[in-house]
């Protein structure tokens, strides 16, 4: 049985019994990919490029976007002309558009991952490029960098999930296998026993995270760190994490935590949920890039039963990690 604290400093409780005063965002939280990243910086200057042409040749329609737009500043390190300009800094406030006003909504209703639209289009573009050149040449040669790019686009799917309804039921943050249950002592942030379960993403799992109850965003916390095999129980303490800790809309108000921390291939964790954030159950909130592990902690309580062991398979919003009932089950830690 081991102790753990990840309650941050200044982290209060409200006048209202039960719930937490909503957190400034971590300051080292800059953007929604803290650890940047070489695709993120190509698609920023990129951006540079674009609201030049804006500017010179699309005057009308960035009229129409000033008009439509809403927020009293810019919290952005440039220029806000078009919902594109946000799409790295929407966790800082600011400026933003409703869906209906977005021409580029349908972007998240694309069956892989906005937020890795620029990986898709370099990396998984460069190897099916670089196939057509190769099977130009001498076909067979070919199918090693295709592989290779089908490889990229399976790795951004994002498809859809069937959220479980029932009251009381805890879904999976992620895809992966089960590798760690574990009691804790006490949490300062759940406010006493707690259980976590730690779960592994290989690189062939669907990699977006998604909240595991209906809840309130309370705070966020970034920590750079190590890139140790997120197989190893080290890289739990050690390596690049995001912590969101959360608060269960519903009576009786449950804190929960998750963590998204990156492994000895992923680097890039994105997460674009701020705090004050209402997320429904299996909401998807960000996603890790590559092989990683995600951590759910949760409160225990006598009516606290288990749906998993290690071992299992999960995915994410529609495995039932756990269910909070009335009657005490043997499995409970």
């Amino acid at each position: 049985m081991t102790q753990q604290t990840t309650e941050p400093a200044g982290a209060h409780e409200s006048s209202v019994p039960g719930r937490f005063v909503i957190e400034p965002l971590d300051p080292a939280i800059r953007s929604i990919q803290p650890g940047g990243g070489v695709c993120m910086g190509i698609e920023l200057g990129w951006g540079h490029l674009r609201r030049g042409y804006l500017r010179l040749f699309r005057r009308g329609y960035l009229r129409r976007m000033e008009s439509l737009r809403r927020g009293a500043e810019n919290r952005c390190p440039h220029a806000v002309l078009d919902p594109r300009d946000v799409k790295f800094f929407r966790n800082q406030g600011g400026y933003s558009w409703d869906a209906a006003d977005d021409p580029f909504a349908w972007r998240d209703r694309l069956p892989v991952a906005r937020v890795g639209l620029a990986e898709l289009f370099l990396l998984g573009g460069g190897c099916f490029l670089l196939a057509l050149v190769a099977a130009l040449v001498y076909w067979p040669v070919a199918v090693v960098p295709a592989a290779l790019g089908l490889f990229v686009v399976s790795f951004f799917r994002n498809p859809r999930r069937r959220i479980p309804d029932a009251p009381g039921q805890v879904v999976s943050p992620a895809d992966g296998k089960v590798v760690t249950i574990e009691e804790l002592a006490h949490d300062d942030y759940v406010g006493g026993r707690a259980v976590l379960i730690g779960i592994f993403l290989s690189v062939f799992n669907v990699h977006m995270n998604r909240s595991p109850l209906a809840a309130r965003v309370i705070g966020l916390t970034y920590r750079r760190g190590k890139f140790l095999n997120a197989l190893r129980a080290a890289s739990a303490q050690e390596n690049e994490q995001v912590a969101l800790r959360l608060e269960e809309n519903a009576i009786p108000h449950r804190r929960l935590i998750v963590r998204q921390i990156a492994g000895a291939i992923a680097r890039r964790i994105v997460c674009w949920s701020a705090p004050g954030d209402d997320l429904e159950r299996g909401e998807v909130f960000g996603m890790i890039k590559l092989g990683s592990r995600t951590e759910l902690v949760l409160p225990w309580e006598p009516g606290l039963r288990l749906r998993v062991a290690v071992g299992d398979r999960v995915r994410a919003g529609s495995s039932v990690m756990a269910e909070y009932g009335s009657e005490t089950d043997e499995r409970a830690p």
